[in-house]
């Protein structure tokens, strides 16, 4: 059923679990340009750090929170993030100690991939 009048709308969050949210911040922070929006305990045990722009961030949770949620990496595949020079965030993430693979270059664009310290599989694609 085509719908005429569909909402529109945008990622606004990410909710993540990792072992040093400082350590992530920091990464995120150099390689996208963003800042620390908030960070304060978490309500269900833990902490937290936001970290993004005025429209999108990702919530960095501690490992303290209780599962009974999916296990870490799971189901999530991979976040996906646009930047205007692929070739210096590749630099960030080397820098970062950490190890690009999967590079392509495809209409429209070019993307490489990237594990972080938790195992969180990230996209970095640019179509400059």
């Amino acid at each position: 059923m085509l719908l005429t009048n569909r909402p529109t709308g945008q990622l606004e969050h990410a909710n993540l679990t990792v072992s040093d949210p400082e350590r992530t911040s920091a990464l995120l922070q150099d390689l996208l340009g963003w800042h620390e929006r908030w960070r304060g305990e978490s309500a269900m045990g833990g902490w937290t750090i936001h970290v993004g722009d005025e429209m999108t961030y990702l919530a960095l949770y501690t490992d303290e929170v209780p599962r009974g949620r999916h296990a870490k990496g799971v189901p999530l595949n991979h976040i996906g993030f646009l930047v205007n020079d692929l070739d210096a965030a590749e630099k960030v993430v080397v820098e970062a100690g950490l190890t690009p693979f999967n590079h392509a270059d495809y209409a429209p664009g070019r993307r490489f991939y990237f594990f972080d310290w938790d195992g969180i599989e990230f996209e970095v694609v640019s179509y400059a």
